[in-house]
């Protein structure tokens, strides 16, 4: 890990296994299933629900600072703890959170390599007890935009040759065969296809079968070899969001590219907006 450009932000399961009880230490689930924390879960984690804890249930957007803010202090987060995140399904909506966190200046957060899969397959300790801390308080600092695109900027900057946009979905989605991942409802968007000039690596090129990263060379050759490169303005989207935000940890961490940006509105907004264009 040594090699990555940020590799303090990956954490082995060793590692973590001997500061389960660090009181600098915060550890967060945040899985696509939810349901699964309450079956099993690593010592000391805590819950975060990607959609009713983290989602503003009126309108399509993150809670806002002052509720981020109420949110982890009541867990006994605060902004000098050390946070170790971990998921389901590859990490998706473990780094998806992490990415949250770091919209909202959290300085120190960490992805577990591998996530819940591989804790659970190397036969670590689980529990089904819920972790009770003492309440805190959070001081986040103000939304950086600079990690996060909108559609008006995408589609004023369509044809800017600095601009690199990464379609992280499977090909079936790209081409505009699916509106969704195959186990999925095929809903979410009007149209299929992918923003025009969008480059298809998906997700899964980031990792190995056992959902640790691949390593720096493995996935710079991947990225530059299609003309992602660091010099280039980078703009990572999914379906919702979920899936580029592990391309997005990839490029910005790992990679060390200086200007990446997780479009979380991603093709179930672009692809049902009026007057947009799409390409198949």
């Amino acid at each position: 890990m040594s090699q990555y450009a940020h590799p303090e932000v990956l954490v082995e399961p060793d590692w973590l296994e001997e500061h389960l009880n660090d009181p600098d230490i915060r550890i967060v689930e945040a899985s696509e299933d939810p349901t699964l924390y309450d079956q099993a879960h690593i010592p000391n984690a805590l819950r975060l629900h990607w959609k009713n804890d983290l989602q503003d249930p009126v309108i399509r957007d993150w809670i806002p600072k002052d509720r981020f803010e109420r949110l982890l202090g009541e867990l006994g987060i605060s902004d000098r703890h050390t946070v170790i995140f971990y998921g389901d399904k590859n990490n998706w909506f473990a780094t998806y959170t992490f990415w949250l966190f770091k919209y909202y200046g959290h300085a120190d957060a960490r992805i577990l390599n591998g996530g819940r899969d591989r804790w659970l397959r190397e036969g670590r300790r689980v529990t089904a007890e819920v972790p009770r801390f003492p309440p805190t308080t959070y001081k986040a600092k103000d939304p950086d935009n600079s990690i996060r695109a909108f559609r008006d900027e995408i589609l004023q900057r369509l044809s800017q040759p600095q601009v690199a946009l990464v379609d992280v979905r499977s090909p079936a989605e790209y081409a505009g065969e699916l509106l969704a991942p195959p186990a999925y409802p095929q809903e979410g968007a009007q149209r299929g296809g992918h923003i025009p000039g969008a480059k298809n690596i998906p997700w899964t090129q980031n990792v190995r079968e056992d959902g640790t990263f691949k390593p720096p060379e493995e996935l710079r050759q991947l990225y530059e070899s299609l003309g992602i490169r660091p010099d280039k303005e980078v703009i990572a989207y999914c379906r919702i969001g979920e899936r580029s935000s592990l391309t997005w940890f990839t490029l910005k961490y790992l990679l060390g590219y200086e200007k990446v940006k997780n479009y979380d509105g991603s093709w179930t907004e672009w692809g049902s907006m009026v007057g947009v264009p799409i390409e198949r």
